[in-house]
């Protein structure tokens, strides 16, 4: 295979077929001499695995046979295995760090337990950004996943944030077994230099039993072990999925081309189609987004792209949502969700944010101003991420090719479908169908900014500010915990019309569970943070928590704020 020749520093000629069967032969036998060592199935198949033949196959080539397959490839067939010492590097293979990294991985050097790992930087790290070529730091270990990639199967997840730190999305997408498979893919230790203080956000380690995170990931397991469950799979998630979606379709149809209906009713039709929309946001690509939608890699691809077809951006949406918000939700300076400009800003929402004079009126305009959120996201937020690169705190990853075709086809499409053809085809006059979409995206715009900031931004939950070493003094577990508010308990309309997020903090500690799961997780987690004496901030229905919201906005518009008594210590 072109990439294992290219990993051992190869020419890509063909192995003749004799050449293969005394090579076979040749490791077989040196096999049985060093049981109990388990051996691939072929030798074709030992060479085909890239870069992690210690991790899939667990086998590790003497140095002797990797000699020896150098020799073949570069046309020596009278060579025979030998128990001499590796010869010299070949002057034609490509040299450094990181292809002897390569190297080592194809003969299994680099397995759990050998001593002679590496050290590397972040900025070495991050240059092995995309999924060909994959690395992740988890726990300030560095991690080369590329083998992994394909057969990964939260799909294109498991590169969201490849060549940086994931230790905190590691730790609350997987199950806690799921950390033996990743020591397999161990390469070294991550460097620490001048400047990651800001790179790597450092939480206190509550992966150990008796800690909170770890013994609520453990009784969740529990869960759905007990019940037989998958926690990616609910068929109510199927039933409501296809409902959205036909719901989306003939909202659209009838709004702008549907001639026997006054335009009052279109209005009507707008205003539907703009809840579907947002409904689309909170739970078809939500939770797709967060590869909790299914075990199909191609059908979970599918429904995250449901955000893109009606106007915004899944690419972009993960890299805010899931690179910035879920790792670092409510930390000061990094979360994206909560970034303010340094001054000008049109909101303050904590104490750590600079004051303007007229965040005093905040409570008041931002209801008006939430109405523009889609506009925003379609029209501008994703173009100007696109450009920057950047989105507040979070180093926007490069697109693949794939990326690139579903953004900007996507964009056209939706310009297509949405913009011009009502335009040229629809009976309404160009004042009414501005209207039409004008009510489409501020329904839209309300009901995703209403359901998401009372999850966040109420005055019963904690922002917090780093150190200067870019530390928090708690477990990253507590600080979901700490920083996201329930509401609604018990109802099952707002569990399906929210997408979950009723259930804010069941999702920030498991994201990778379908949201019809959590209202039989959650009181397992509340059980839980009892025993651990934490508290768990719960209102009782929707319209608490909104009040509560712009409760908060008020309270923090003014020059001097007082803290709620629940966020206090």
């Amino acid at each position: 295979a072109p990439r294992a020749r290219r990993v051992v520093g190869l020419d890509r000629r063909p192995l003749p077929r004799l050449t293969r069967a005394r090579a076979r032969e040749s490791v077989r036998e040196s096999v049985r001499r060093d049981a109990p060592r388990a051996r691939p199935a072929s030798f074709a198949e030992a060479i085909r695995a890239p870069r992690d033949v210690a991790a899939s196959l667990r086998f590790r080539l003497r140095a002797s046979e990797r000699s020896f397959v150098r020799s073949i490839y570069r046309g020596d067939r009278a060579s025979k295995p030998t128990t001499d010492a590796m010869p010299p590097r070949d002057t034609t293979t490509p040299s450094g760090r990181d292809n002897d990294v390569a190297t080592d991985r194809m003969t299994g050097r680099l397995a759990a337990g050998d001593r002679r790992f590496r050290k590397y930087t972040t900025a070495d790290v991050a240059r092995h950004s995309t999924p060909e070529d994959c690395w992740l730091i988890v726990h300030e270990k560095v991690y080369d996943v590329s083998a992994f990639v394909p057969r990964h199967p939260g799909g294109n997840m498991i590169w969201v944030k490849a060549g940086g730190d994931c230790t905190q999305l590691f730790d609350s997408y997987h199950p806690v077994k799921t950390k033996a498979t990743l020591d397999k893919f161990y390469i070294g230790d991550l460097e620490r230099v001048n400047g990651d203080e800001r790179e790597i956000i450092t939480y206190v380690d509550d992966m150990k039993r008796g800690k909170f995170y770890m013994d609520a990931k453990i009784a969740v397991e529990k869960y759905f072990k007990d019940n037989k469950l998958n926690p990616r799979v609910h068929w109510e998630m199927y039933v409501k999925s296809f409902v959205i979606l036909a719901g989306v379709a003939i909202c659209h149809y009838c709004s702008f081309f549907l001639t026997s209906c006054t335009f009052l009713t279109s209005c009507a039709f707008a205003a539907a189609h703009g809840m579907f929309k947002a409904e689309i946001g909170v739970s078809i690509q939500h939770d797709a987004n967060h590869g909790a939608y299914g075990n199909s890699n191609l059908f979970r691809h599918a429904m995250q792209l449901s955000l893109d077809v009606v106007g915004a951006s899944s690419f972009m949406w993960r890299q805010q949502h899931v690179v910035g918000h879920h790792a670092y939700t409510n930390v000061e300076g990094v979360d994206p969700d909560i970034r303010c400009a340094d001054e000008g800003d049109v909101r303050r929402v904590n104490e750590h944010q600079p004051h303007e004079k007229y965040h005093v009126f905040q409570h008041v305009y931002l209801f008006f101003a939430y109405g523009l959120l889609s506009f925003k996201s379609c029209f501008a937020d994703d173009f100007t991420a696109w450009a920057s690169g950047k989105i507040g705190w979070v180093k926007v990853a490069k697109f693949t090719s794939g990326e690139s075709l579903s953004f900007w086809g996507s964009k056209l499409l939706w310009a297509f479908y949405y913009l011009y053809y009502p335009s040229t085809r629809s009976h309404h006059s160009a004042l009414r169908l501005a209207t039409l979409v004008c009510i489409t995206e501020v329904i839209t715009g309300w009901l995703l900014a209403f359901m998401f900031q009372v999850a966040h931004v109420v005055g019963d939950v904690r922002f917090f500010q780093l150190s200067k070493e870019g530390k928090l003094n708690l477990g990253w577990g507590e600080s979901q915990l700490y920083s996201s508010a329930d509401f609604a308990h018990g109802s099952k309309f707002w569990t399906h019309f929210s997408g979950g997020l009723n259930y804010q903090v069941a999702h920030h500690l498991f994201p990778g569970v379908c949201h019809c799961h959590y209202p039989a997780i959650a009181p397992v987690i509340m059980k839980v943070a009892k025993e651990h004496g934490l508290e768990y901030c719960v209102y009782p229905t929707f319209w608490s928590a909104l009040a509560a919201h712009f409760s908060h906005l008020k309270r923090v518009g003014q020059k001097t704020y007082v803290p709620s008594l629940q966020t206090v210590g």
